[in-house]
C-alpha cells in the first residue's frame, strides 16, 4: 500500500510573489512553522539538495533529511523528493501553481509509502501529513497575502 495526498489553497496575491517566496529556500524557516533550518548542500542546474531540519516533536526528538528540489516556472510546477527517506520508502512531491481570478492556487501532492519497519503506517502518515499541510498552507496563504499587503500600501504610499 502506498500514501496519496492532495492539498490546495489560493493566495490573494500575484504569481511572481508567490512563486518567490514559496521557492525561497533559504527563507523557509520563516515561512513554515515546522521548519527549523534549511541548508543547501549543491545546486546543479535548476536543482537545488538540502537539508530540512524541524523543530523538535513533543518527544523533543528533532527530524532532519535531504531532499532534492527542481522547479519548472513555465510550467508552474516543482518535483521535489527525499533523498534521504528516513521512515520513507520513498517520498515524492509536485508542486502546482494556477493563476485563479480569485489569485494563485497552489496545491501540492504526495505519494509516498512507509519503510515495513517505521513506527507509522501509511493512513497514520497520510492523515498526519493532510493535517499539517492544511496547516502550513494557511500560514504560508497568510504570510504571502501580508507581504503582498505591505507592498500594495508601499507602492501607494511612494507614487503620492
Amino acid at each position: 500500500m502506498a500514501g496519496h495526498t492532495e492539498n490546495s489553497i489560493t493566495i490573494d496575491a500575484p504569481f511572481d510573489l508567490v512563486w518567490e517566496m514559496t521557492n525561497d529556500l533559504e527563507n523557509w524557516p520563516r515561512l513554515f512553522s515546522e521548519y527549523a533550518s534549511v541548508e543547501v548542500l549543491a545546486r546543479e542546474g535548476a536543482t537545488t539538495r538540502f537539508r530540512l531540519t524541524m523543530h523538535p516533536d513533543e518527544n523533543g526528538k528533532v527530524w532532519s533529511w535531504v531532499s532534492e528540489r527542481t522547479p519548472d516556472r513555465e510550467k508552474r510546477t516543482v518535483r521535489a523528493r527525499r533523498v534521504e527517506t528516513g521512515p520513507f520508502a520513498h517520498m515524492d512531491i509536485v508542486w502546482e501553481y494556477a493563476e485563479l481570478p480569485s489569485g494563485v492556487q497552489m496545491r501540492w501532492i504526495q505519494d509516498f509509502a512507509m519503510k515495513p519497519d517505521a513506527p507509522v503506517d501509511d493512513d497514520w502518515m497520510t492523515d498526519n501529513i493532510n493535517r499539517n499541510s492544511r496547516t502550513q498552507l494557511a500560514l504560508i496563504r497568510d504570510r504571502i497575502e501580508q507581504v503582498a499587503r505591505d507592498s500594495e500600501g508601499a507602492s501607494v504610499a511612494s507614487s503620492r
